[in-house]
């Protein structure tokens, strides 16, 4: 037997991984189930190129947990190691490297301690162990085995131990601190986060399983059998060429990927590039809800089919958080900020290629298939949108599919709108003015009033749609957006003909303050409007610069007017008869009726009579009637 003492300064380095890394300690599985598969794989490649001549064999990794003796072994037939490997790769540059390590993680969130691209991890054991024993055989020939066995101290003992099996064999006795290890639960919900597609078959225990045996008579038996419980899928849907995959496949590893509450995908990207980087994976297009937050960190990111995690932020843009699926590239530097993944020359084509491949897709679907692209559309115009907003490179491709919607159910592209309305709503100055109701229930009189008057009323009902619009009036000339309850109908596309008011202006100094004795004037603004007879008496509206900066502020986290009221117009139509009846009434407690009668009907066209002045306008219509 040899003994050591491993050349670091620190007198304990378990309890030093263990204050850094503590919250993110369950990585230890991954990173020795890594180091197994990557000895596995080794000793593939030496057999093929004939530097091996030995059997391969079954290169099942195993995970044994024996909660009697309180230990966790993850079991390779790998190329294992000499004694002479073992001082070089365990003694000398784990342990001696330990103390730099350990200083370059602790400065880091704990909520984000990824070790890196693996490999580093084998002391990541002493997270939860309080000793570690390795065991192992090289395959070279003429080799002893060897064992090897340290308590986290820098003391180790290193010697010859008789092991007729190649590979190596690691066996953590965990700690006290750390026995939920030892629970079957906790390893079997690991290793099916890290280990889901590793390349090389890992098991771990025995799962029964009922099958059909026929007996001596050949009747057909039931009968319970326990098999190994295979943990991952070798070849998973990304690892295999595009065209060797149905789209049942596809579908098929989607459940895979989300066993339970995922409603199936509408379409898929299948990413496969080797040069000038590596990446493959398959993206799928969800049905995005309104509430597109729950939506996110729902792309797994693997290192070579291990698992990294599902918080891609920084590598790719932000909206295309909101899809589903895989990417697997060895090209992405782990552990870094987010800032220096913005900044890295890798991701940065990384990004921009997945961004290309999805603005293809869509490109792709939409000449195709123009019918099957609108009934999608509402299922993932909340996306398009977001990523137009939110990437210039997006939103330049973008223009050639993305759809405008109106309240009739029709779809149009932006040139095709323009060409649609142009004639009908062009304004004053030569702008074409887009008309939209985001609730075309709640504005169905406003919605009605502006087809009356011949003009055509778009549906923009997702929650980022004041954003979308501010941008469209950006990108697109001569165009402005209006949502349709902003104005009266006449006012909202601005025109040169002014219709004569039959009100004198002493008429509506003496008419203002009889509507503003029921108004809150925080929130409401009586104004004056020469409309045509036909038009309500009394409109309440409400100007579309404040609402939507509002709108624009609660969708972007900020919200610094949440705490402002809505802020409305009262709108008077000095042509209207009724109006001009209310100053030649002469009974003062018949007007107060009417007054109030005419501001309570407007307040219920905008959805904001409510509560004690609801019930009071029911029961004053009733004894009008």
């Amino acid at each position: 037997m040899h003994k050591g003492k491993i050349n670091v300064q620190t007198e304990n380095i378990f309890p030093i991984i263990k204050k850094f890394l503590y919250s993110d300690h369950e990585i230890f599985l991954r990173e020795l189930i890594s180091n197994a598969v990557d000895a596995t794989q080794k000793v593939k490649t030496l057999s093929s190129l004939g530097e091996f001549k030995g059997e391969l064999g079954d290169l099942t990794i195993e995970v044994v947990l024996d909660k009697e003796a309180k230990t966790l072994t993850v079991k390779d037939k790998g190329i294992g190691m000499t004694a002479e490997e073992v001082d070089k790769f365990i003694n000398q540059i784990a342990f001696s490297s330990a103390e730099e390590w350990v200083e370059k993680y602790k400065g880091q969130s704990e909520s984000n301690p990824i070790i890196g691209h693996f490999g580093l991890g084998f002391y990541s054991s002493f997270m939860v162990a309080r000793q570690v024993d390795i065991h192992t055989k090289s395959y070279k020939k003429n080799q002893k085995g060897v064992h090897w066995s340290c308590d986290g101290t820098p003391e180790y003992a290193l010697e010859d131990k008789p092991r007729s099996q190649r590979g190596t064999d690691v066996v953590l006795h965990i700690a006290s601190d750390s026995e939920e290890f030892l629970e079957e639960a906790k390893i079997l919900g690991l290793l099916k986060k890290y280990c889901k597609f590793l390349p090389v078959p890992i098991v771990f225990g025995t799962e029964k399983e009922l099958v059909k045996e026929k007996d001596e008579k050949g009747e057909e038996q039931e009968k319970t059998i326990e098999k190994p419980r295979i943990i991952n899928n070798v070849k998973p849907a990304w690892t295999q060429k595009p065209s060797d995959l149905k789209h049942e496949d596809y579908k098929k590893f989607y459940r895979e990927l989300y066993p339970m509450g995922f409603e199936e995908p509408l379409f898929h990207i299948h990413l496969n590039v080797d040069y000038p980087f590596a990446l493959t994976g398959i993206l799928y297009f969800p049905k995005v809800k309104q509430n597109f937050e729950v939506q996110r960190d729902k792309i797994q990111l693997y290192c070579n089919q291990v698992f990294v995690t599902d918080t891609v932020e920084g590598i790719v843009p932000d909206f295309l958080t909101l899809l589903h699926g895989v990417i697997d590239s060895p090209d992405i530097p782990l552990n870094v900020s987010r800032s220096f993944l913005q900044s890295d020359g890798n991701v940065k084509k990384i990004s921009s290629h997945i961004t290309k491949k999805v603005a293809d897709k869509l490109e792709e679907l939409f000449k195709s298939n123009r019918e099957d692209f609108e009934k999608k559309w509402d299922d993932i115009k909340i996306f398009i949108q977001y990523g137009m907003i939110s990437d210039d490179k997006f939103r330049e491709r973008a223009m050639k599919f993305c759809l405008l919607k109106n309240t009739g159910g029709k779809y149009f592209t932006f040139e095709e709108y323009r060409d649609h309305i142009k004639t009908a709503q062009t304004d004053m100055d030569k702008k074409i003015v887009h008309i939209y109701a985001t609730n075309a229930e709640a504005q169905h009189s406003f919605v009605e009033s502006a087809r009356e008057r011949g003009y055509d009323v778009l549906l923009l009902d997702t929650p980022i749609d004041s954003h979308f619009v501010n941008m469209l009036e950006t990108e697109l000339e001569s165009v402005s957006f209006v949502r349709v309850d902003a104005e009266v109908t006449d006012k909202l596309i601005k025109k040169d003909e002014e219709i004569p008011s039959k009100l004198t202006q002493e008429q509506k100094d003496k008419l203002k303050p009889l509507l503003e004795k029921y108004l809150d004037q925080k929130q409401f603004n009586v104004a004056f409007e020469n409309l045509s007879e036909t038009e309500q008496p009394i409109i309440i509206t409400q100007p579309e610069f404040m609402r939507r900066m509002k709108d624009m502020s609660a969708v972007g986290g900020m919200n610094f007017m949440g705490t402002m009221p809505d802020s409305y117009q009262l709108v008077v139509n000095s042509n209207h008869n009724l109006v001009g009846k209310l100053l030649e009434q002469q009974d003062e407690a018949i007007q107060e009726k009417q007054v109030r009668q005419l501001i309570d009907l407007a307040m219920l066209s905008k959805n904001l009579l409510k509560g004690e002045k609801l019930t009071q306008f029911i029961r004053r219509s009733v004894d009008l009637i």
